[in-house]
């Protein structure tokens, strides 16, 4: 006789089993892998006892004899002499086209144009961003099973919390690619929240500075008992400590007086050069700043003042965004308890002091800002593979753009409001339009702005067989799902018949953060235009469906009415449809008030034959 298998919940079915599960932070300069053993959450190291991947990768000449790639710090070492073939900071060419790249043509390799995506040109053929990036977590997926000596399970991969879903979805595709279960993805903050709440047991609002090597996050969390909740999150995805570089060697150069366009091969060494200058800055006063450039040798004094000066404005862009989404949170920079410090570029002097003196307290910084992401994942891969007993973490991201779908007239019904935690699942009931429909063509848009036009399409899908009826009597529900990692599925469904249709979004690749952050920034800019805008549409549909209703109305029944009350109902409909052409809205309400009145007679007369013909030739009984 065979025993039922049984397990305590979330648990796996062998509870002395144990699955390699871990947390993968993908980053633009650097990534990590990390897990939790022996029930601390640790980085995993290579061979050589570093726990830092480099994020570059090296393709080889196959006619030269080479063969495949080199990953992580043997191509970085090699980054000055084959530039053009050394793929660095990749995650920015990630879900976007070539044109939608900040500062594409200051990248040491050239990027092209292939089907509407960013693709990197070698001498092993063009390769996708998410080929690329497969190529850095393979690396760390064999270092991970090297250690556990097992295969892995599955990896919970953090990501930009400003990453929308195109991005998402190329991360999910590069990871595919390299053979590794998806268990979920974060948002990079969110799992630096994890990693203090968990080792810190902190409580209360809290605010995550993250500045990475190509990404800059902001994000407002509310920790309490094991719940971690994202209040707003922002940032921009073209900034981060490779722009600190690139500005402090224009400065250097502009200093010296070079004006003469660097080469490739001159763009890395100085780009390798500014990093080791600014990593020297963070425990000197000064640091000599030594290149080589067409020719004239370069060699100048940087001092902490200068650095500071020459990347002021990249400081005031991160400041910027703090105070947009502490707004968005609704809250005083004097409510934040903690600003937990992420990414190897705050060890800045600069950022550090200017984060502490806005939010008037020393940032936490007591782990380590390059592994505090990876060892939140690896904390979260741990619970959702089933090796945790610590049934108390939840976790409640949020999406950074409003969802919703087109509505007659090109408004835009927003289903899921922006900073709605995730995962979620919302819907909203709509009705046809036109008396008969069959069909219903749904539009599924992203932004917060009211008009379909000045929004993202992300997806368009039909729902068909819909049983003809009259206008308004169908009642079709439209459910809006957005999974775990922030990937949305949209379905429609009248509820009559049963008729359904869905779509699962996979954007195109190719949404900009700074079309996101315009997004954003026109919904404020424009409410109150917006507002005047949606009124103005939403007056003239009432009209046209006073209009249709009226005449579909005259059609059948206009020999109950007399002919000056015909005329007058003739001559109403006659000014309305004047009216609504123009852009008065308080004068279009007012117009389809006055019909609505007119027929209000003509209505109840309609009303009183109906109930005769239905009762004709029928006895009281019956009735």
């Amino acid at each position: 006789m065979a025993l039922l298998q049984i397990s305590e919940p979330g648990q796996s079915l062998d509870p002395h089993q144990r699955r390699v599960a871990v947390g993968i932070d993908l980053g633009t300069t650097h990534s990590l892998v990390a897990a939790v053993r022996h029930g601390i959450s640790e980085c995993l190291p290579a061979a050589d006892g570093r726990v830092i991947l480099p994020s570059v990768v090296r393709y080889l000449d196959p006619a030269q004899g080479g063969s495949g790639r080199q990953i992580g710090f043997d191509a970085l070492a090699a980054q000055v002499q084959d530039p053009a073939n050394t793929v660095s900071s990749v995650k920015r060419l990630m879900g976007r086209s070539r044109a939608q790249v900040a500062d594409v043509d200051k990248l040491s390799y050239t990027v092209v144009e292939q089907d509407g995506m960013a693709v990197v040109e070698t001498v092993a053929g063009r390769k996708t961003p998410m080929e690329v990036s497969a190529e850095i977590l393979a690396t760390l997926r064999f270092r991970a099973e090297d250690s556990f000596d097992d295969e892995l399970y599955g990896a919970v991969i953090t990501v930009p919390a400003y990453f929308d879903d195109a991005q998402r979805q190329a991360t999910k595709d590069a990871a595919q690619l390299a053979g590794i279960n998806v268990l979920r993805l974060i948002n990079e903050p969110t799992a630096a929240a994890i990693a203090y709440g968990l080792d810190n047991g902190s409580e209360g609002v809290y605010a995550i500075y993250d500045l990475g090597g190509g990404t800059f996050d902001i994000s407002i969390l509310r920790l309490t008992k094991g719940v971690f909740e994202v209040m707003a999150t922002g940032g921009d995805s073209a900034l981060g400590g490779d722009d600190y570089d690139q500005a402090l060697a224009a400065w250097v150069l502009a200093q010296a007086g070079v004006s003469a366009m660097p080469n490739a091969s001159e763009r890395a060494a100085l780009h390798a050069e500014a990093r080791r200058v600014k990593e020297a800055l963070s425990s000197s006063a000064s640091a000599a700043f030594r290149a080589n450039v067409s020719g004239h040798a370069i060699e100048h004094t940087v001092t902490s003042a200068d650095f500071e000066t020459c990347t002021a404005a990249l400081t005031a862009r991160t400041m910027t965004a703090v105070r947009k989404v502490l707004r968005d949170a609704g809250i005083t920079k004097d409510e934040v308890k903690g600003v937990v410090m992420v990414g190897g570029s705050t060890r800045m002097p600069v950022v550090r002091r200017t984060v502490g003196e806005f939010f008037g307290q020393e940032p936490l910084t007591n782990l380590n800002p390059d592994e505090v992401v990876a060892l939140g994942a690896a904390i979260q891969a741990n619970a959702l593979a089933g090796n945790s007993r610590d049934g108390d973490l939840l976790l409640l991201d949020v999406i950074p753009l409003s969802l919703g779908i087109e509505t007659m007239g090109g408004l835009v019904e927003r289903i899921v409001p922006r900073n709605s935690a995730i995962p979620t699942a919302l819907a909203q009931d709509f009705t046809t339009y036109q008396d008969g429909q069959t069909a219903l063509a749904l539009h599924v848009v992203q932004g917060e702005r009211d008009l379909v036009a000045d929004c993202r399409s992300l997806a368009r899908f039909e729902l068909r067989g819909i049983p003809p009826m009259v206008a308004g009597a169908a009642r079709i529900r439209v459910t809006f799902t957005v999974d775990a990692d922030g990937l949305l599925s949209v379905s429609a469904k009248e509820q009559g018949s049963g008729v359904e249709a869905r779509v699962d979004v996979k954007p195109a690749y190719g949404l900009s953060d700074e079309q996101i952050a315009a997004m954003l920034q026109d919904s404020f800019a424009t409410a109150e235009q917006d507002i005047r805008a949606r009124a103005l549409v939403e007056a003239r549909v009432d009209a046209d469906r006073m209009i249709t209703a009226t005449r579909t109305a005259l059609a059948a029944d206009a020999d109950l009415l007399a002919p000056a009350e015909r005329e007058q109902i003739d001559g109403l409909m006659t000014a309305l449809a004047a009216t609504a052409a123009g852009d008065d809205a308080q004068a279009i309400e007012a117009a389809t008030a006055e019909l609505a009145k007119a027929t209000e007679p003509f209505a109840a007369l309609r009303m009183n034959r109906g109930i005769q013909q239905a009762l004709s030739g029928k006895k009281l009984e019956e009735v």
